[in-house]
């Protein structure tokens, strides 16, 4: 058991990272690469200082890179590496994992990449251009811009333009270099507006150019004439993407998330697809040769788009998207602790998955009635507020809405129905003529019963409605003349068999109302104004946020304060208890997570993290703490240590100073898919032993070792019922020639003369190969070539090869010995752990009666056995530990 400064070196004793939820890009562009051996399309996306590598069919995530120091500014791959600039670093990734290698010379921050090659050019906000040889990672030629008269904001390497590459400026001008001589071969006078794309056509000699105005100009290079031009007026271009299927189509991405594709034969826009993100486009790629659009933004979303519509058009055909804007409040649903519910701020409601991402669903953004909307409004102003407070129950969530959720400013609750990912019918709000006494009535705290049918609603007038979630009509208020608090209501609960309902509120009283009369049973003053509330149904405990930071705990059956906390130097801003009650997890501004055990009522876990948490949930298993956090989009998972292991827990001081955790990472779902170079080979090699305490199988067919100790009875059921004919034989005396059609070879004359006719018994008297092997092996030590004769062998010729290592089989009692040798080095080093015992126990029957004669074999028999009983133990107590371990799962699933 760990003592309290172990712990407080150590971060968290009883949570430790996990994974992150949510996360899929950001506004760096992305890079497409093509696997030339997988056949497949891979799509690498920035995440803050780490980038993850999705597979483009089923957009899953392959592999996960490890941290830079800073965040990623830019992004770009080759065949083999993945290159990235994080501040003035640039790192060459392989494997979409590890750095290889680094390029650190530049001045400035690094904004551009650009392979090519053996070489990469990059580009600073300095004005440096440096092209580096990628092997060796030295210069190979640097290039120095003024920035006031050529600051480069894209470059491009032009087909079939052997070492040039085209620069642009944000002044308008274009500058074709050739890297390799280092010389200006063209300066190209532009269009009066910065360049802020750079891309290569189908066609040679065509590049398209986006500036900042929002023109889009064809124009050829080699001519330097300007074929066409577009204009979109959603401002400056921010992706440009060619289409390479067939159709002469040109797309084009805006700041305000939308796409225009442009034919290049009619020259005319054809269609446009609006609000594909939320945010700017970060990039814009077309597959080539696939009508396949891949889009990113920093909405944190990844779309890919699929032109099989009428007149051109797309449809979205698979996604990957989180909050653009960092959540608020997150739940977990359901009672299996698999999904999380998401409140963003944003204004969506989304579902991830701990599972697996394909189970992520995305509830979408509230809207207006349609009764209430207006001719006229924008798209933004139909959006229903961020949400601030939710509560989801999954009794009834099929027959009827299951989710009541509280929006930012506005008097109605909303309902959602998680099984159609769709905002219910249902706008939760008092009666009018409550409504007309009351100016302000904002709602701000939600319950929905354990039942699924009524949901329970704090205003901040001081009102607590109770509302039927089939019907959405309003059930009664409590209080006599409709007002619970006389401030506003911070929290609202109701208990497991929607006997009691709680409430607290700012006028610092916590109150007891009977749920079917809805008439007020008791109140209790509380130090100060409740700042939340959370309610543990199974054991009755109530816990309150207060604000002076502290956390009551009151016991609903006794109607009493059992527990107080203090110790949080900030507001706290949620609680979530421990499915068997005995936790209760605070977090707070402080940054700190805190753990309280109820029974002992003291502070038994305090980590610290670098943003703010906002919102904690723990699952209904156990398993996981999840967390939100300030500035942040991701929805983050912390183990359970508890569940793993025996974990020590003492006391905490009052002055207990937490320790700083690091944030978990994205982890990758499908390693057996991880995208490699396709000029190393990737195959893996299995090792021969993976440890000493492990044994390794031979991975022969079990008939070779399983059926040697029933031979007899195999040779007896398989014998025939008459023995076969044998085909009429020459006399011995006449030498015959091998051959379907039986011939007399004749001899020489001098073969005849000199032939004996005494037979040699000498090749009668020599030893099989396996038994020479077997005694050379006595003397070396290695036992490899006998053993892999044996192997080669079947199993009558095994039970042939060990009857003959006997003396009256033309054997000795020195090979019996090295057999024993050979199957004791083999246990020993623990390979062919099935072979070793088959061989033995033949051995044994065959030889024992004479080997129990042999004082010196039966030495070596039992130091044989002493290693059998040692092996044999480790084996046990793993096979025992993976049993219980197996069963323990089995029933927690059941």
């Amino acid at each position: 058991m760990p003592d309290n400064k172990s712990l407080a070196g150590g971060g968290s004793s009883l949570f430790s990272g996990f994974r992150v939820l949510g996360l899929y890009s950001n506004h760096v562009p992305h890079a497409v690469r093509y696997h030339q051996k997988h056949r497949e399309f891979y799509l690498v996306t920035a995440v803050g200082k780490s980038f993850h590598t999705y597979n483009v069919n089923r957009l899953g995530i392959v592999a996960v890179s490890n941290s830079l120091l800073e965040d990623i500014s830019y992004l770009a791959a080759d065949r083999m590496l993945v290159f990235v600039a994080a501040g003035k670093l640039i790192s060459a990734f392989a494997r979409n994992k590890e750095v290889v290698m680094r390029y650190q010379e530049h001045k400035h921050e690094v904004r551009l990449l650009l392979p090519l090659g053996d070489h990469l050019v990059s580009a600073d906000s300095g004005g440096d251009v440096i092209v580096w040889d990628v092997q060796g990672g030295d210069i190979y030629l640097r290039l120095e811009f003024n920035p006031a008269s050529f600051d480069v904001s894209a470059m491009m390497h032009p087909s079939t333009y052997l070492n040039k590459v085209l620069f642009g400026s944000s002044q308008g001008a274009l500058q074709l270099w050739n890297i390799k001589t280092s010389k200006l071969l063209f300066t190209f006078p532009g269009w009066s507006a910065g360049v802020t794309v750079l891309q290569q056509s189908p066609a040679v000699d065509v590049v398209g150019v986006g500036t900042a105005t929002g023109r889009i100009i064809i124009h050829n290079i080699r001519l330097d004439e300007t074929l066409m031009s577009f204009t979109q007026d959603w401002g400056p271009v921010t992706s440009l993407a060619f289409r390479t299927d067939g159709p002469p189509i040109v797309a084009s991405g805006s700041p305000q998330g939308h796409i225009a594709f442009w034919d290049l034969e009619r020259r005319q826009i054809v269609t446009q697809q609006r609000h594909v993100h939320s945010t700017a486009v970060a990039a814009a790629t077309f597959l080539h040769g696939e009508p396949l659009l891949i889009t990113t933004g920093a909405d944190n979303a990844i779309k890919v788009w699929i032109f099989d519509q009428e007149g051109g058009g797309a449809r979205l055909l698979r996604s990957r998207q989180g909050h653009s804007a960092p959540p608020t409040t997150i739940r977990h649903h359901g009672n299996d602790g698999k999904n999380i519910l998401s409140a963003g701020q944003d204004g969506t409601l989304q579902s991830f998955s701990t599972v697996h991402e394909r189970f992520n669903k995305n509830l979408g953004h509230g809207r207006c009635q349609p009764g209430s909307v207006r001719l006229g409004l924008s798209y933004e102003e139909l959006r229903l507020p961020a949400i601030t407070a939710f509560t989801s129950a999954t009794a009834r969530q099929s027959d009827w809405d299951g989710i009541a959720a509280c929006h930012r400013g506005r008097r109605a609750a909303t309902t959602w129905n998680y099984q159609r990912c769709t905002m219910g019918a249902h706008q939760l709000q008092p009666p009018a003529v409550c409504r007309s006494f009351t100016s302000c009535l904002l709602s701000q705290a939600v319950d929905v019963t354990s039942c699924g049918n009524f949901a329970v609603i704090g205003s901040s007038s001081g009102r607590v409605d109770v509302y039927n979630m089939q019907s959405g009509l309003h059930r009664g208020c409590y209080g006599d003349d409709g007002t619970a608090h006389s401030g506003a209501v911070r929290g609202v609960a109701v208990d497991a068999l929607n006997q009691l309902t709680f409430t607290s509120g700012s006028d610092w009283l916590l109150k007891f109302w009977c749920f079917k009369s809805k008439k007020q049973e008791e109140q209790l003053q509380l130090g100060a104004a409740a700042a939340g509330m959370k309610l543990h149904r199974e054991s009755g405990m109530l816990a309150l946020a207060l604000d002076d930071f502290t956390v009551l705990v009151v016991d609903t059956e006794t109607r009493r304060v059992v527990r107080k906390f203090a110790g949080h130097r900030g507001n706290v801003n949620d609680m979530t208890f421990s499915p068997d009650g005995r936790w209760l997890v605070t977090v707070a501004m402080d940054c700190t997570i805190r753990t309280w055990d109820l029974p002992s009522g003291s502070l038994v876990d305090c980590f610290l993290v670098a943003m703010a948490p906002v919102s904690v949930s723990m699952s209904p298993t156990g398993d996981f703490l999840a967390t939100a956090h300030v500035d942040s989009l991701g929805v983050y998972l912390w183990t359970n240590k508890s569940l793993c292991g025996p974990v020590g827990l003492r006391p905490l001081p009052a002055d207990y100073q937490p320790t700083e955790t690091t944030l978990p990472g994205v982890t990758a779902e499908e390693p057996e898919q991880e995208v490699t170079s396709e000029d190393v080979d990737d195959a893996y090699q299995s090792a021969e032993q993976l440890g000493a305490e492990l044994v390794t199988l031979s991975l022969l067919p079990e008939s070779r070792w399983k059926s040697l100790l029933h031979l007899d009875v195999i040779k007896r059921r398989n014998k025939p019922v008459a023995p076969p004919a044998a085909p009429a034989a020459a006399p011995f005396f006449l030498p015959t020639l091998a051959g379907l059609t039986p011939r007399f070879a004749a001899l020489s004359e001098a073969e005849g003369e000199n032939q004996s006719k005494v037979v040699s018994l000498g090749s009668l008297a020599e030893r099989s190969e396996f038994a020479s092997a077997l005694e050379a092996s006595l003397q070396s030590g290695s036992f490899d070539l006998p053993l892999r004769l044996l192997k080669d062998s079947g199993p009558s010729a095994i039970s042939m090869e060990l009857t003959n290592l006997a003396p009256e089989g033309g054997g000795a009692s020195s090979l019996l010995l090295a057999f024993i040798q050979m199957i004791d080095s083999m246990l020993a080093s623990g390979r062919d752990f099935d072979l070793a015992h088959g061989y033995l126990a033949l051995f044994l029957k065959l030889h024992l009666r004479l080997l129990s004669q042999d004082a010196v074999a039966m030495e070596a028999l039992l130091r044989l056995s002493s290693r059998l009983e040692d092996g044999w133990a480790g084996l046990r107590a793993s096979f025992d530990q993976s049993l219980c371990l197996l069963s323990y799962a089995k029933s927690a699933l059941l």
